[in-house]
């Protein structure tokens, strides 16, 4: 089948000018300014709430924030209760029902929030005591409803299974896992039997136990009367009873004792996440605090790091790559450089990664590299103390972490005072290249080979399975022996007669297909109407009803053009080669088995696939039972980068005698777009020049 290749594509140039500038060189840092802090205003209810206000009058607008400053919650049977008490809370109050509370929300234009941690709250001033009256009512008297907490379990069950096979979000889970363990708060994760697990009661019980005014801090900030406001919290909240606060005990990770490799496959991914990762032990109030920072910031923190010099723009494996170091006062955290990069490079992408790591613990960090990070922290320093919220934030970190009174009046001191040899001594001691743990997510089939070459060194990285949950796992089957008699050809032939057989493939001369479009953070979900005219020709409207054509795309088989915005754009000659080669709507009819490779039968989400090489970076995949195609992949060069497209086809039904697939996913890195065929028409009479 002919597949349906859809671009989004929007191009946007910003430039500005600034007189003639070298932007190249970074102006010479000139003496350590000096930052004037604000102080808020403080008091403390005799529940122990502490309260701290910052007044701002340049805009009419207050917003509040409430935060609960408990301790991570250990690892059980009902992991995810503190997401299901977050989901029900804000949705009304024992006082006004879910839809008046929502509906004079929206009606004040203001924005309130409530969830397990505390709250939020932002309205225009002359509306703020209300807004505040309605957070302390939905936060202290919440509406427990039974069908409210059904409404939202069965919301959170769907989401666990619509990211079930999301590859970013498995790599994360295990990597948490592997660092920390599953009864560590950091290793935990919520599965589809621990929210099985949780009941409205338990909900119930949580909120009793943790959601108390004891380890609590309110925060005020902007256009506001401080005396008002003083006697507002004081009746809103003074009724707020304390609670026993009790610390979970769980085990601190350990270092592992040699660099080890562990490998996650997923069959479904269409690049591989790499990270490094290490267990550090490390407060704000630790001395290397400062160090740490500005190596990091050198390492991978930013923008123009060297991970992303020699990976990205050297090396041309990725897009990105970062590295990120934890700090908490109840526990230890983990140092993590990442990246994604494509199958075919990711085994250079671990040893170019651990490279980058090691070089920074043992060669020099250059007075620029030094002085530019310190000039970057200095900007952002600066521009972040003109906000009022940054005032309350630091005032708040100064309680919340047991920090000195003048750690923000002397940061920008501290990170002026760090040394190259400084930062060499803390990349020796928190970036434990010896101690660490790489992690690959990614398609087995394509990857383990050379996995299991990779040495750093001088010398082969052992390397573990894991499954998508973190259990250690023997080494999987990524690939199976192939019958004899099985070809190219067979499964071409195989696949045609199981749509329908190739006499009524080629009686097909038009499709015409309706389908609803599915994008992902999109507000809307368009239609799409395609058209398709033997040989090769092709037209696709997709529309949003109440806002008209989003995009048009049409070729009558020698040009053609995609408009969008009001703006029309011819196909480039690759473009036009490309879809010249699409003789008909069955891709099979037409290919040359004698030219296609069968590289292998694959296990994938349960199934044998068998892969077939159609061109260079572009595979068809057949189920080994069905014949069906379920998935095309195709890699195209963009720069330095290779970008990975696949197409998934589910949900075969039969029309006129003839299979089609009626759910196509096609995901392009992070992006993920669902077609769901609402119908299809065979043979309408479709005049030449539709197309043009």
């Amino acid at each position: 089948m002919k597949e349906l290749y859809i671009n989004f594509s929007l191009l946007l140039f910003l430039t500005f000018s600034f007189g003639q500038v070298d932007r190249s060189v970074m102006p010479v840092s000139g003496p350590t300014p000096s930052i004037k802090l604000g102080t808020p205003i403080e008091f403390e209810l005799k529940n122990g709430l502490k309260v701290l206000m910052v007044e701002n009058h340049k805009l009419p607008r207050v917003s509040v924030n409430l935060l609960i400053d408990n301790p991570p919650i250990a690892g059980s049977s009902k992991n995810g209760v503190y997401s299901m008490t977050s989901s029900i809370l804000g949705k009304g109050s024992n006082s006004i029902p879910k839809d008046d509370y929502i509906e004079e929300i929206d009606f004040l234009g203001a924005s309130l929030n409530i969830n397990a941690g505390g709250a939020f709250a932002s309205s225009l001033s002359r509306f703020f005591p209300r807004i505040l009256e309605m957070m302390a009512d939905g936060a202290l008297n919440p509406l427990f409803s039974s069908e409210e907490f059904e409404k939202e379990k069965a919301k959170t069950l769907e989401g666990i299974k619509a990211n079930s096979k999301n590859v970013a979000q498995i790599a994360r889970r295990v990597e948490s896992i592997l660092a920390y363990g599953k009864n560590h708060p950091n290793g935990k994760y919520t599965s589809e039997e621990s929210i099985n697990n949780i009941s409205i009661e338990d909900v119930k019980l949580f909120y009793k136990n943790n959601y108390v005014p004891n380890n609590a801090y309110l925060i005020i900030i902007g256009d506001f009367n401080p005396e008002t406001i003083k006697k507002m919290v004081k009746k809103l909240f003074s009724k707020w009873k304390k609670g026993k606060l009790e610390p979970t005990i769980w085990e601190n990770p350990k270092e592992v004792n040699e660099l080890n490799l562990n490998f996650v496959d997923v069959p479904n991914a269409i690049q591989s996440e790499v990270v490094f990762q290490n267990i550090v032990d490390l407060s704000i109030k630790d001395p290397d605090y400062f160090p740490v920072l500005v190596a990091n910031k050198i390492l991978g923190g930013g923008p123009e790091n060297r991970l992303e010099q020699q990976i990205r723009e050297v090396k041309g494996y990725t897009y990105v790559s970062r590295s990120s170091i934890g700090s908490s006062k109840y526990t230890k955290s983990r140092f993590r450089a990442y990246t994604s990069t494509r199958f075919q490079v990711t085994d250079s992408a671990v040893v170019e990664l651990l490279n980058e790591i090691s070089k920074i613990r043992t060669f020099d960090v250059s007075d620029k590299e030094l002085s530019d990070v310190k000039a970057k922290y200095v900007g952002n320093f600066v521009l972040a103390s003109e906000s009022p919220s940054t005032i309350a934030n630091y005032a708040l970190n100064i309680k919340t972490q047991g920090l000195d009174k003048n750690f923000y009046k002397t940061y920008l001191e501290n990170i002026d005072k760090v040394t190259k040899e400084d930062v060499i001594r803390v990349a020796n001691k928190y970036f434990l290249i010896d101690k660490g743990q790489v992690i690959v997510t990614g398609k087995g089939s394509e990857l383990i080979d050379k996995l299991e070459k990779v040495s750093f060194n001088g010398n082969i990285v052992p390397i573990s399975y894991y499954d998508k949950y973190g259990n250690n796992i023997k080494k999987p089957v990524f690939k199976k022996e192939i019958s004899e008699g099985i070809s190219v050809k067979s499964i071409f032939d195989n696949y045609l007669i199981s749509l329908g057989g190739v006499e009524k493939l080629n009686d097909i001369k038009s499709i015409t297909t309706i389908a609803s479009v599915t994008i992902p953070n999109a507000p809307f979900s368009p239609k799409a109407e395609i058209k398709q005219k033997y040989p090769n020709m092709n037209s696709m409207v997709m529309s949003v009803e109440g806002m008209g054509t989003m995009m048009s795309s049409k070729f009558d088989g020698d040009n053609g053009y995609v408009e969008q915005m009001g703006q029309k754009i011819p196909f480039e000659k690759d473009q036009i080669d490309s879809e010249k080669e699409k003789l008909g709507f069955f891709e099979e009819l037409y290919l040359d088995p004698k030219n296609m490779e069968l590289i292998s039968l694959t296990p994938m989400n349960g199934n044998d696939l068998y892969k077939v090489k159609v061109k260079e970076k572009s595979f068809r995949y057949y189920d080994s039972k069905t014949s069906l195609l379920v998935m095309t992949e195709e890699t195209v060069s963009q720069g330095n980068n290779d970008i990975t497209s696949t197409t998934k086809f589910n949900d075969y039904k039969e029309v006129d005698g003839v299979l089609f697939p009626f759910k196509r996913e096609i995901s392009t890195g992070p992006q993920n777009i669902i077609f769901e065929i609402k119908s299809i028409k065979l043979n309408e009479d479709i005049k030449d020049s539709f197309f043009k």
